[in-house]
This record gives structure tokens, C-alpha cells and sequence, in this order.
């Protein structure tokens, strides 16, 4: 590491305050440049697909309820231990039946890994990040509020929603063979095993 000193000051820039005439150029300078800063609520920012925000449950159009099976990856997998699950087993069936799905989105660490994990895609980390509160338990998500969440995204969408995709349904670089039926849908190609940009992949890219 090469560490790099502060050049010593002359007598003529100790008098002159030459380091505080920089900063008042540079500030001056930066006040007839065009803002960067977002005029936040008035402008709303571009949220891209795969975003990391409200939690809800996919409502399964068949039953209208939610496509959860109680596999219980995502509460296993979660590194918060912020959602809870609460099953029974159908004596004829023998499935899981869900009897409570609870989020407490203030321990999220919005990390994903419960999408990732869902083998049926029940689960999603909508594109909605404007959801407040001034008390805990208006984002405490309990099962009919995850559901209701998915039905706001909807109509946030334009509806139309059997064909939406979310990026964190299939794990980004793994192997479609290794995924279950359900998160063997299409995503962008940069998302697949086959068009990341790595290895001799991004030297042969690169060099180009």
C-alpha cells in the first residue's frame, strides 16, 4: 500500500487561505450545475424489475388463496428469522394446509433468500417501497395483508399478472436443471447461467 501525504503548504498559501478560495470555487461552481438530486415525492424514481421491496403472498388464481405449501424454506433460510409459519396436515391429502403466514418487515433485511427459495414461486418482494408507517404493527404482515399486498401490486401493475416473472424466482447463475418445474421460467439473460458475463466469458468480452 503507498500511502500519499498532503503536500506541505508554502508561507504564501498559509497567508493567502489558498485551500479555502478551492473549496469556495468548487462550491461555487457546483451552484450554476444542474441538481442531481431527486425531487423527491414530486419525482418518483424508475424501480426496476427484481426490486427488494413490500413483501406479499402470490394469490394462486385457482383456489384464491395463496400459493404457499409450508415447505418451510423461506422461514428456514431466513437470516432475521422474521417470518413465522403455522401449518396442520389434511387428513385425506396428507399436505400441508397454511394456517398463519406472519412477516415482521421491521427485522427484513430484504435480502431475497425467501424468493430464491420458494419452489412455487409463492413468495415476492414486490417493486412497492412506499409503505410507511408510524406504528409497528402496520408493517407487522400477517397472511390476508401479504395477500392484499399482491393484490395492490396488481393493480399498481395494470393487472395481467399470470405472466409476471420475478428475477428471484430463479436464483440468478443456477443451473436449470437444479430448479424446480415452477421456477423454470423466463427471465433476462443476464440472470441465467448462460449469459453472465464471467470468467474467460468477460476476458474474451472485455478484450473485444
Amino acid at each position: 500500500m503507498q500511502i500519499q501525504y498532503k503536500p506541505t503548504r508554502t508561507l504564501l498559501q498559509t497567508i493567502l487561505h489558498v485551500e479555502i478560495l478551492q473549496g469556495m470555487a468548487l462550491t461555487l461552481k457546483r451552484l450554476f450545475s444542474k441538481p442531481i438530486t431527486r425531487q423527491y415525492p414530486q419525482e418518483k424514481p424508475d424501480v426496476r424489475l427484481g426490486f427488494r421491496g413490500q413483501h406479499a403472498l402470490v394469490r394462486d388464481q385457482a383456489s384464491g388463496g395463496s400459493k404457499c405449501v409450508a415447505c418451510m424454506r423461506c422461514a428456514t433460510v431466513c437470516p432475521s428469522r422474521c417470518i413465522r409459519i403455522r401449518y396442520h396436515e389434511d387428513e385425506e391429502s396428507g399436505a400441508r394446509v397454511v394456517d398463519s403466514y406472519d412477516i415482521e418487515a421491521l427485522r427484513c433485511v430484504y435480502c431475497g433468500f425467501c424468493e430464491e427459495v420458494c419452489p412455487v414461486n409463492a413468495l415476492v418482494m414486490t417493486e412497492v417501497f412506499e409503505y410507511g408507517a408510524y406504528d409497528r404493527q402496520s408493517i407487522f404482515f400477517d397472511q390476508q395483508r401479504l395477500l392484499e399486498n399482491w393484490d395492490r401490486f396488481t393493480e399498481l401493475k395494470g393487472g395481467g399478472m399470470d405472466n409476471y416473472v420475478n428475477p428471484f424466482w430463479r436464483p440468478r447463475g443456477a443451473d436449470e436443471k437444479t430448479l424446480t418445474a415452477a421456477k423454470r421460467v423466463k427471465v433476462p439473460d443476464d440472470w441465467t447461467l448462460e449469459g453472465q458475463v464471467v470468467g474467460k466469458k468477460f476476458k474474451t468480452e472485455r478484450s473485444v
